[in-house]
């Protein structure tokens, strides 16, 4: 689709797009025609779109799952893709971080880049197969970085723990109208079970994100400063360390160690 033919459009459905809501329209056919077929669609399959847009990836999802549901917040592309699919696919009028996601087996979307943190985390809580999304690049780059660099963060360690995450490949900003300020990356991602196990999932997400927003500080400052087993810290590992240098594992460790130090011991009812 060519970026006047999408200007019409947007003029008579009354949509402006803006940073606000983060539409930047795909305009290469090839990239969207690789982005579904990386998702290994079956016939039998329901498919979640967020934020469906012009329908360039809606197009190619029709002919190959049983169900499409896209959620859009914009109502004036809402009205178009009515228009324009029928009863072909299924739309969700409203904002994806607020509306319960339907049952779904894959995913494929071009998320908008400004609720990409808190749309990630919300479908790692979801059952599902296999989800093919478009984000920002440098985000991307986060959720499969290494410990010890700039990009390792809470992102990194959540994704690690609940699914394997692929960079299959790198779009140019380029490929959409209008033009955003940064390139961006299709990604898969795969649910699998986490490759360690933790004695307390909640107290280990919680740990993971008390920790990186304080990623420079020593753990043991950390822990003081929230009150987290305060009186045993030494005892610990990793306390003299920052976070960033420790492992998903390592933190599950540590997670197990606070966890361990709540447990009444045995004999204790005596």
């Amino acid at each position: 689709m060519k970026s006047s033919e999408i200007q019409v459009i947007l003029s008579e459905y009354s949509v402006r797009p803006g940073k606000r809501k983060g539409q930047n329209f795909l305009i290469d056919e090839r990239v969207a025609d690789r982005e579904v077929g990386y998702a290994g669609i079956k016939p039998v399959e329901t498919v979640l779109e967020i934020g469906p847009g012009l329908g360039m990836l809606t197009e190619r999802l029709i002919p190959k799952a049983k169900r499409v549901v896209g959620i859009e917040y914009d109502s004036g592309l809402c009205r178009f893709l009515g228009e324009k699919y029928g009863d072909k696919i299924e739309l969700i009028e409203g904002n994806a971080l607020e509306v319960d996601f339907p049952e779904f087996d894959k995913m494929v979307s071009n998320i908008p880049y400004n609720i990409s943190s808190p749309l990630i985390f919300k479908l790692l809580d979801y059952h599902f197969d296999r989800a093919v999304i478009m984000i920002q690049k440098e985000f991307a780059e986060r959720m499969v970085a290494k410990p010890d660099t700039d990009d390792y963060s809470r992102l990194t360690v959540n994704t690690y723990y609940r699914a394997e995450c692929r960079l299959l490949e790198h779009v140019p900003r380029s490929r959409f109208w209008p033009e955003p300020e940064v390139d961006s990356t299709i990604i898969m991602l795969s649910p699998r079970p986490p490759p360690f196990k933790v004695k307390d999932e909640k107290l280990f997400f919680r740990l993971v994100d008390v920790l990186f927003q304080h990623r420079r500080k020593k753990i043991s400052t950390i822990l003081k400063m929230k009150r987290i087993a305060v009186e045993r810290i030494p005892t610990l590992p990793y306390v003299d360390l920052r976070v960033e240098a420790l492992s998903p594992e390592q933190i599950g460790k540590l997670s197990d160690s606070i966890s361990a130090l709540s447990q009444p011991s045995k004999g204790s009812d005596r």
